[in-house]
């Protein structure tokens, strides 16, 4: 007769192929998209994508509590358990995002980490079963360690947005033939005031938007053509809609519209949506560029701004989560060694994660970037996650070895 342990290991195998299937159908709906098939059919690989994510979260969830009944104790104190948290909190991301909006382009690739995440904990990280050294026997193992893999799982999400808004960049890029500034750069605070003022100037002396045309001096009037286009795009864009009009009408200087978020998507994604921009889609089929496979696939997905934003909002909650993955541990390393901080391995590299992160954070507040370079911010503190994981867990001994794999 099975028992709970070898029950929560094929709960897992189970998880796996079921994640194995959703990958596959995920992959299938993308092709269709690349190829241009009708989005008004239903997206039917796609719903069983879905579909067999929601059956496979659910074998995964009841392989974490039966793992946890077989040791007597909450289900992540060792590597093989932390795999098993963090990739259950990847694919619990995804699903609770999907049900606000439709994020199942991300679906193959949150899959196949979370695939390749189980692999690599079935196949070499696996440990039976069995109580806790008597150091870990503590309620903050419930409290730091649960909080690391939330953080792993956000972090492991955003990681999936920011290589696809790379490649959304580079796809927009060649679609325009120039890099489109108002897309894929950032609003720096400075040039945020210096438009808000613009626009400002321009209501007290013309009374309504096009007065920013007046007031740079190249004319007296928004031409018929582009003032149509500006009020239908005005419209539907929440962020800086002076520089929008500016640049519609050929009269924006460089620094300013460059400074703008996602005053144009060129995708096509958001069109329609409160404070997302018209793509091609809306803006007509001129608009759309190359038609090769990647470049119809990007089209149907949001823009890179659209996209560099999910990055951003998931990697600030991975943020507060992780720095209060460091205090936790901070004070059990007091109440367990007698000291807060010692420079661990462990220790060390949780703090450069963390300062790759806030160092992205407070540039992405402050500085004016583009959102490429922030993307690979965001990949550089996931990779430095990856290290500190697979790398210092496994390789570097230290404080935290007694843990085993």
């Amino acid at each position: 007769m099975m028992n709970v342990a070898d029950l929560s290991t094929a709960l897992v195998y189970a998880a796996i192929a079921a994640y194995t299937v959703a990958m596959i159908a995920f992959s299938v709906d993308l092709s269709g998209l690349a190829l241009a098939r009708s989005e008004a059919k239903p997206r039917r690989a796609a719903a069983i994508g879905m579909s067999t994510t929601w059956l496979a979260a659910g074998l995964h969830l009841l392989a974490l509590v039966t793992r946890g009944i077989a040791a007597g104790r909450a289900p992540w104190a060792n590597m093989f358990e932390f795999t098993l948290m963090f990739t259950f909190f990847m694919v619990a991301i995804f699903l609770g995002l999907n049900l606000r909006r439709d994020i199942r382009f991300i679906g193959s690739a949150v899959t196949l980490l979370v695939v390749l995440g189980l692999g690599v904990a079935v196949s070499v990280l696996f440990v039976t079963a069995v109580g806790v050294e008597p150091i870990l026997d503590s309620y903050w193992l419930l409290i730091h360690v649960s909080v690391a893999t939330l953080s792993t799982g956000l972090f492991s999400v955003a990681a999936v947005f920011a290589g696809l808004q790379l490649i959304q960049h580079r796809v927009e890029r060649t679609r325009d033939g120039h890099t489109p500034a108002a897309v894929v750069t950032l609003r720096s605070k400075r040039a945020d005031d210096a438009a808000r003022r613009r626009q400002e100037r321009a209501a007290r002396v013309v009374g309504h938007p096009e007065g920013a045309a007046v007031m740079t001096g190249m004319t007296d009037t928004v031409p018929a053509a582009a003032d149509s286009r500006v009020r239908a795009t005005a419209t539907l864009v929440e962020d800086a809609p002076t520089a929008v009009i500016a640049a519609a009408a050929g009269t924006a200087d460089t620094a300013d519209t460059a400074d703008t978020v996602g005053a144009v998507d060129t995708t096509g994604a958001g069109a329609g949506r409160p404070g997302e921009a018209v793509g091609p889609a809306a803006l007509g089929a001129d608009a759309a560029g190359p038609s090769g496979p990647l470049a119809r696939l990007m089209g149907s997905l949001p823009s890179a701004s659209t996209l560099e934003s999910w990055c951003y909002r998931l990697s600030a909650i991975g943020f507060v989560t992780w720095t209060f993955t460091l205090v936790a541990g901070a004070i059990w390393a007091e109440h367990a060694w007698g000291r807060p901080w010692g420079w661990d391995p462990k220790e060390t590299w949780t703090f450069v994660i963390w300062v790759i992160y806030a160092a992205y954070l407070h540039a992405r507040a402050t500085v004016g970037w583009t959102a490429e370079k922030f993307a690979y911010f965001a990949l550089a503190g996931f990779l430095a996650l990856l290290a500190n994981y697979y790398i210092v867990n496994i390789f570097i001994p230290g404080n935290h070895s007694y843990s085993g794999l």
